[in-house]
């Protein structure tokens, strides 16, 4: 059956307050999004070590599921009581249309090259070349499915650059597709860490279906030292933050691979690195940078 979608525009104050009344009225699920995703004021959330955590985006979108024949406004306004706050004005009301949802998502995504010898093939698919590199993925409820132009940035660099031996570390590894495919190019040692218990499952997982052998955990389990590379394809604001502590895990001449940047962003994070790092020339893929420098 076909469900309706209310998308409610929200101040941070109100953001929580609101969605846990929307749910005592009768919503089927209410997520929250940012606002400003996508512009030079996108505010990630995170939780790394010595980095301040956000508690929510200045300007959020409340994205509520209800069946197909509730009430919207009635609901909204009785929750909205609820929560203390006035009616929102700023909200829109779509149906969403019944569906294989899984066949629909995995439609989505078929194999996809990042070089001649190395693919990204989703589970659900046959390897279109069965003697390439082909990471097998499932990202289940992680980030990094190869197909966005930051992830593909990363790859690219590690397919190019990784001569084998290394020790290497991705910073927000989401479904561990850099981590995985590092090891597949020959690193010696792999860790990957997110602040995201379920991306470090998927990553987990993904590891086992390619056969590998690598190390994901939260950030207060990664043990100190520092590696030869380390990835971090997160957002401008964390990578900014997290600075001297991304930094302290390269060891002398070793790599920093940095993505997740808009182009307009790249010198604002060189800028704070460049204490530390020699960058080579930014690489520009649909607007998104990868940064990659050598530890002084």
């Amino acid at each position: 059956m076909p469900w309706q979608s209310l998308r409610i525009h929200v101040d941070s104050k109100a953001a929580e307050p609101l969605s846990d009344a929307l749910m005592e009225a009768g919503a089927l699920s209410v997520s929250l999004e940012d606002a400003d995703a996508g512009t030079v004021d996108e505010t990630p959330l995170f939780g790394e070590p010595d980095y301040p955590t956000a508690e929510l985006w200045p300007h959020s979108i409340a994205v509520v599921l209800l069946d197909e024949d509730a009430d919207a406004a009635a609901i909204l306004a009785a929750a909205a009581q609820q929560a203390g706050i006035p009616m929102p004005t700023g909200y829109t009301i779509e149906t969403v249309a019944d569906a294989d949802w899984v066949r629909l998502t995995q439609s989505q995504f078929d194999p996809i090259p990042i070089s001649p010898r190395l693919w990204i093939v989703p589970t659900w698919h046959h390897a279109p070349d069965s003697s390439a590199i082909n990471l097998k993925l499932d990202p289940g409820l992680a980030f990094g499915t190869g197909s966005h132009p930051t992830t593909r940035l990363c790859l690219r660099w590690l397919d190019e650059c990784l001569q084998g031996g290394e020790t290497l570390l991705d910073y927000g590894c989401g479904s561990g597709i850099l981590a995985i495919a590092a090891a597949r190019l020959g690193a010696l040692r792999v860790d990957g860490v997110d602040i995201d218990p379920q991306a470090v499952t998927a990553a987990c997982d993904n590891a086992t279906l390619n056969g590998v052998t690598a190390h994901f955990c939260l950030p207060g389990e990664l043990t100190a030292g520092q590696y030869d590379v380390v990835v971090a394809n997160i957002l401008t604001n964390p990578l900014k933050g997290m600075a001297p502590l991304l930094a302290g895990r390269v060891r002398a001449g070793g790599r920093l691979v940095l993505s997740g940047i808009l182009a307009e962003q790249a010198g604002d994070v060189m800028t704070v690195y460049r204490d530390w790092f020699v960058f080579d020339p930014p690489a520009i893929d649909e607007g998104w940078v990868r940064l990659a420098g050598v530890k002084k």
